[in-house]
């Protein structure tokens, strides 16, 4: 029976893409690089930012951080707004709270930009704690991410007690590697594929399915 449920951000409770490949497109033509289509973007959706720089665009870590504080100069003014929530993920986060389930965000951004997301849309008071990275580039990864949330619910010791709920393999590894389950949406920006071979507990494919599987 789980008690606390963890949700990512980007491509699970809201659509970003758009805000962040378009900041990823400004980054890129400030480093010199090519600028592709804002589809071919959407890998940078979920996983640490520096890390996907590193790896689309062959930078060092050097060049990622750099690339990562041009993104932030667009993202932080215009690309965080450039966002919307999915249809029907209030109705259900309101449902789960009713049922009396602890919610938390643990998402890789930066978690001041998670909480003004959070306040834009009015789903702040949803959730009992929002964990995201620091700005310094700690707390990146998604077990990071989950190992403090674990520790702000006070739920370390009852780790099958709590379920993550991601849109990535990143999310569905990162819960593993914490000890914990994930349940996989496919609406956000995974692949069902990618999906699939991470071997999360189950795949939903709509914020009502979400919400079935804790009936």
């Amino acid at each position: 029976m789980y008690k606390a449920i963890l949700f990512d951000l980007d491509g699970t409770l809201t659509e970003s893409g758009e805000g962040i490949c378009k900041s990823v497109q400004y980054a890129l033509g400030k480093m010199g690089k090519p600028v592709p289509e804002l589809e071919e973007l959407r890998v940078f959706v979920g996983p640490p930012l520096q890390e996907q720089f590193m790896k689309y665009a062959d930078l060092d870590e050097e060049g990622g951080r750099q690339a990562v504080a041009y993104y932030r100069e667009r993202y932080s003014t215009i690309g965080i707004y450039e966002n919307h929530p999915y249809p029907g993920i209030e109705t259900a986060l309101a449902e789960l709270k009713r049922k009396g389930y602890l919610l938390a965000v643990a998402s890789s951004k930066p978690e001041v930009y998670v909480n003004l997301i959070l306040e834009k849309f009015e789903l702040q008071d949803y959730f009992d704690e929002v964990i995201g990275s620091e700005m310094n580039g700690e707390r990146v990864s998604k077990a990071e991410v989950i190992e403090e949330a674990l520790v702000r619910l006070g739920m370390t010791k009852q780790r099958e007690q709590v379920l993550m709920v991601g849109d990535k393999e990143h999310d569905v590894i990162g819960a593993k590697q914490a000890g914990l389950s994930c349940l996989a949406v496919s609406y956000g920006y995974g692949t069902m594929q990618e999906l699939e071979d991470a071997k999360p507990l189950k795949i939903v494919h709509s914020t009502e399915e979400l919400l079935d599987f804790f009936e």
